[in-house]
């Protein structure tokens, strides 16, 4: 191991691996840890509908046939095929209105990250700000590309910009250069919190004021019951935001197609100017190459069918995970009345929309406490330790309610209040 680069030894790194292996030790136990799609919803002749969609749509602008064939056997840009798709789609459904140019088209929202990071991080003081808790992908990407995360620890209704102030300025005068923050705006993961408008605006400000660039990672608003607060990039008028996008919720996961809309200005030596876009275009053409035609073929199909509107398309799914969330908080108001939930030392938050809730409880969550409620009561949860990079979280947990069927939520609930009963019971004096 010490001949490997020391980011894989990081223990953010065993993170899924430990919740995978748990999943398959106790396949009986019911999970709330996985942040997957409902299975349901999914029907597998549609792939099949949306690829003949996406050709048939080819050919009406005029392909060839041999033209057709090569997009979808050769390998294609690295900027993508479906650009145009995209930005008709953020245009109607976010209100982001960019030129396609400007989007590169991604191996899921996972190489959108990494590569925003490995363009923006270019030397040792460069320094990454993400809120804690934070999600895993995002701290583990920087880590393998040796860039510093600094965490601005997020209060009860989230991030606040007086504190990331606080933070920029510190490490500013450690000599250090803050490049970019990173945040979940829209039931974030993990804390399921999301950010107040009048927040989005202070910080787009901010980010002005201390010329900090934002990296938005929202993947949850189309999956999301009722009116969404606007994205950042919509708001963005000062190209301060790197908005980074995913189909892995809104379509299907399979698909693993994402996206970076990066419409800054990138100065050249030669004096020139191009698009940010461009440069993580280059950094792509050497990581993966390009995204799957055939996968971007499929997320097409589903565009075109929508006419871009995924949040109409989706509106059935969103209600079910809304459902699901509230069916999720009216269990825990079951198990936890008010003396239990005193005696026990339990508290949660109520988010509007996501995948996401947080538990509070009285005792250590950490791996060995998921181990005894995996084996000894059946239900599986994430300790949310893992999701703060700088510490912290011992005594919080992560639900996720998309997974699950809603008669899955209400016994893994049941299962869950046993176990924590008996977490408190044990560490109680005895004598």
């Amino acid at each position: 191991m010490e001949d490997l680069h020391p980011g894989v030894a990081d223990p953010v790194m065993d993170t899924m691996n430990f919740l995978n292996e748990i999943t398959l030790n106790y396949p009986e136990a019911i999970s709330f840890a996985p942040g997957r799609p409902y299975e349901e919803f999914f029907d597998t002749e549609q792939i099949f509908t949306h690829l003949r969609r996406y050709l048939d749509y080819l050919a009406a602008q005029g392909r060839s046939a041999a033209e057709v064939r090569s997009a979808m056997f050769q390998y294609g840009p690295s900027a993508g095929l479906i650009r145009e798709l995209i930005a008709d789609s953020l245009r109607v459904d976010e209100g982001i209105d960019v030129p396609a140019e400007s989007i590169v088209v991604t191996v899921g929202c996972q190489e959108a990250m990494f590569l925003a990071l490995r363009a923006l991080m270019a030397g040792p003081e460069d320094v990454l700000l993400v809120s804690s808790p934070c999600y895993v992908g995002i701290t583990g990407a920087a880590r393998l590309l040796d860039a510093e995360v600094v965490a601005v620890k997020e209060r009860e209704d989230g991030l606040s910009c007086a504190d990331l102030e606080v933070t920029v300025l510190a490490e500013r005068k450690r000599g250090r250069r803050p490049r970019a923050l990173y945040v979940v705006p829209d039931h974030s993961n993990p804390s399921g919190v999301t950010m107040p408008l009048r927040t989005r605006h202070q910080l787009l400000e901010l980010a002005e004021r201390l010329d900090l660039l934002i990296l938005e990672d929202s993947p949850y608003r189309l999956v999301s019951p009722g009116a969404q607060v606007p994205t950042l990039k919509s708001l963005d008028r000062r190209r301060r935001v790197i908005h980074l996008g995913s189909f892995a919720k809104s379509l299907f996961p399979g698909a693993r197609v994402g996206y970076a809309v990066a419409d800054q200005t990138v100065l050249r030596a030669d004096g020139t100017t191009g698009l940010l876009a461009d440069e993580l275009a280059k950094i792509k053409s050497m990581i993966t190459v390009n995204t799957s035609p055939l996968s971007q073929a499929a997320v097409a199909g589903a565009l075109l069918a929508s006419d871009g509107h995924v949040c109409e398309s989706n509106a059935e799914l969103a209600a079910h995970y809304g459902d699901s969330m509230q069916a999720a908080l009216r269990g825990l108001d079951r198990e936890f009345p008010a003396a239990r939930r005193s005696r026990l030392g339990v508290s949660w938050n109520a988010p509007s929309g996501g995948f996401f809730l947080t538990l509070q409880v009285a005792f250590r969550a950490d791996d060995d406490a998921l181990s005894r409620s995996a084996k000894e009561f059946g239900v599986i949860w994430t300790p949310m330790s893992y999701f703060h990079p700088d510490g912290g979280g011992d005594h919080t947990i992560r639900l996720s309610t998309s997974y699950l069927a809603h008669v899955e939520v209400e016994e893994g609930l049941r299962r869950l209040a046993d176990f924590i009963e008996s977490e408190v019971v044990a560490a109680q004096p005895h004598g």
